[in-house]
């Protein structure tokens, strides 16, 4: 179980970042555009560096949703892989089994 402070933590990242997500994409789409000149681009770039770090979508980490773990994190399931193999050996995953050959 990971520690709840850093599954918290992340949770306020996820906040931030769809609080901020408009305002960030606007600024980008300004920053991008070949016709905007250099003075509003210059300021954009200021504006968007001045937006706090955790409204960044890359600072979000993927966690497992039983245990918070952010480690060997499978997207398909949302599970770590401690937690899907307890699930899939309990036979509590719908089309998931234990392979042998």
């Amino acid at each position: 179980m990971a520690k709840t402070s850093k599954i918290e933590r992340d949770k306020q990242r996820r906040d931030m970042v769809a609080r901020y997500a408009k305002k960030r994409a606007e600024l980008k789409e300004l920053i991008r555009d070949p016709k905007t000149d250099d003075e509003k681009r210059f300021e954009a770039v200021q504006k968007l560096a001045a937006l706090p770090r955790n409204s960044s979508p890359v600072r979000v980490r993927n966690r497992c949703r039983l245990t918070g773990r952010s480690r060997a994190y499978y997207r398909k399931f949302g599970l770590s892989r401690i937690a899907l193999r307890d699930l899939a050996l309990r036979g509590e995953l719908a089309g998931v089994r234990k392979s042998s050959w």
